[in-house]
């Protein structure tokens, strides 16, 4: 979630539904798409232990992750999509640019955080973008169900728990806590903007845009703030490129492959595994095993999350 973000071209698979907006008739979907969705929150899971194991200043990793994939969609974006690059609109471009800046955004406190906090805690809070969505579609007038109220006062009291625990920690933890958060709101941000470019634009067309502004932005951000760009062991380069092979392709572009045929709200109920599916990595390969009382507080997250993911399907 996390980090997060869309890649590569979807598929032409149309949805399996009920009805032309309706949920999806999981008894009709292809047994494959399942197994997709699989691998695709396995991608997301894996990263955020995978990022806490690199010896790389954590904005850099961000900025080679993004300028690798970019490179990887330049030629098919320049070749395939060269024509519906050239007929985007005004209005189509700023916002792609503003879904790459959320997204900069969103890696920039994101990848520090793991470097501060737990993987289980902080992979928790950057999960909580929902709960931004929801809260920002709530002051443009759009009118929830009383669930989701209940639903974002237990994510909420979740997240009070989670950083009222590590304050007893350390101020260190705390501010993970905060850059998780902030990076989870970024998030909100950058899936709104994608949602509404994504009606006329194609998957790989937006996020070449989105890739290379978010690139760029981290590239600026490095070169500011003095983080070494090279020089690495090549052991952290196999891991910089596992990340985006794992994280930033198989990830995303397989969840937003089954998005057509699973529909939004069972894929998005889906990638809520990636905080234990991390928790549980971060504990086998890091030995990273989180306090006792962690674990509540991130059970309320999740729990919440998926009360306000499961009533926006009903509404």
């Amino acid at each position: 979630m996390s980090s997060t973000a869309q890649s590569a071209p979807a598929s032409v698979t149309k949805p399996v539904t009920t009805s032309a907006t309706a949920h999806p008739d999981l008894a009709l979907v292809p047994r494959i798409d399942f197994v997709l969705l699989a691998l695709a929150v396995a991608g997301v899971a894996l990263s955020a232990p995978l990022i806490s194991a690199i010896a790389a200043p954590a904005v850099a990793i961000a900025f080679w992750r993004n300028c690798i994939a970019t490179g990887v969609l330049a030629p098919i974006a320049l070749f395939r999509h060269r024509a519906e690059l050239r007929a985007m609109s005004r209005r189509t471009v700023l916002l792609s640019l503003a879904a790459g800046g959320f997204l900069a955004l969103h890696f920039a406190m994101w990848l520090p955080s793991l470097r501060l906090t737990s993987v289980a805690t902080s992979t928790a809070l950057c999960t909580a973008t929902p709960l931004w969505t929801t809260l920002y579609l709530r002051l443009r007038g759009h009118r929830p169900p009383r669930v989701v109220w209940v639903g974002i006062g237990l994510a909420f009291a979740g997240v009070v728990l989670l950083t009222g625990f590590d304050l007893t920690l350390s101020s260190r933890a705390v501010l993970g806590d905060l850059l998780a958060l902030g990076a989870g709101m970024a998030a909100s941000g950058y899936f709104l903007l994608g949602s509404e470019v994504r009606r006329t634009v194609s998957t790989t067309a937006y996020t070449f845009v989105c890739y290379a502004t978010t690139a760029a932005l981290l590239l600026v951000a490095c070169l500011l703030s003095g983080q070494r760009l090279s020089g690495y062991s090549a052991t952290a380069w196999w891991q910089i490129l596992l990340l985006t092979a794992s994280a930033q392709f198989l990830g995303h572009s397989l969840s937003n492959r089954v998005v057509r045929t699973l529909g939004p709200s069972f894929v998005s109920t889906a990638i809520l595994l990636e905080t234990p599916g991390a928790a549980l990595i971060a504990a086998v390969w890091l030995g990273q095993l989180p306090p006792v009382a962690v674990y509540p507080a991130v059970a309320m997250i999740l729990a919440g999350l998926l009360l306000i993911i499961r009533a926006g399907r009903k509404s």
